[in-house]
């Protein structure tokens, strides 16, 4: 008998997901003939390409401050509060550099939690250093080099963190299912999210229990 299902993601956080998803998507390959000549060369365009590249970082904060932002935010919101909860099992794993077990993983593993973290502060990163690097007139001269710099270094980190995202999400298919989907099934969550299955399966039982008064 197959396995209950059990819902991970609503539609306003996959719409969410992928949205940030195609943005970065475009950000990292109008990114490639900016910054390489042979690769501009074979491309060409180079006004129209930083144009696209600016005002889709401009755009990248959109989605997600919409979707948190009114009552369809609801799931997201809790979610994104999970992100800062780091049980004492999670926090040994970070010191052990994920050689120790979390016996009871929640919604979110500390990998995903580290990622989330990651990417909401290159988000805000970028998008700064990428203001004062299109608006420079507006900038000291200082500003301007330290924005460089910062912007130059943390988009490689950006690739790489987002390479290894899609890398970890193509071997846990299950995982990534759920963010096209929005299920999982409970036999999944007792394997990878048994904390946040103990949740849920408390939820539902509160809700049963409250339609019964």
């Amino acid at each position: 008998m197959a396995s209950p299902r059990l819902l991970r993601f609503d539609r306003v956080e996959r719409a969410a997901h992928w949205t940030t998803a195609l943005l970065f998507g475009i950000l990292m390959a109008t990114a490639l003939p900016l910054y390489f000549v042979q690769v501009e060369s074979i491309v060409g365009r180079r006004a129209l390409i930083a144009e696209i590249h600016t005002w889709s970082g401009v755009a990248l904060p959109l989605p997600l401050i919409i979707s948190l932002a009114g009552p369809w935010g609801l799931r997201l919101r809790r979610d994104v509060r999970r992100f800062n909860l780091w049980t004492p099992a999670e926090i040994r794993w970070l010191r052990s550099l994920g050689r120790k077990r979390n016996p009871e993983p929640d919604k979110f593993n500390p990998g995903q939690k580290l990622n989330a973290l990651f990417i909401a502060g290159a988000i805000v990163v970028m998008l700064g250093t990428g203001s004062i690097l299109k608006w420079y007139r507006l900038f000291p001269l200082g500003w301007r080099t330290g924005a460089t710099f910062v912007h130059d270094v943390l988009a490689a980190a950006v690739f790489i963190i987002v390479f290894g995202h899609i890398a970890f999400a193509l071997a846990h298919r299950d995982a990534l299912r759920s963010m096209f989907r929005g299920w999982v099934t409970e036999a999944w969550a007792k394997r990878h999210a048994s904390a946040w299955l103990k949740e849920e399966q408390e939820a539902s039982s509160e809700a049963e229990a409250a339609s019964v008064r």
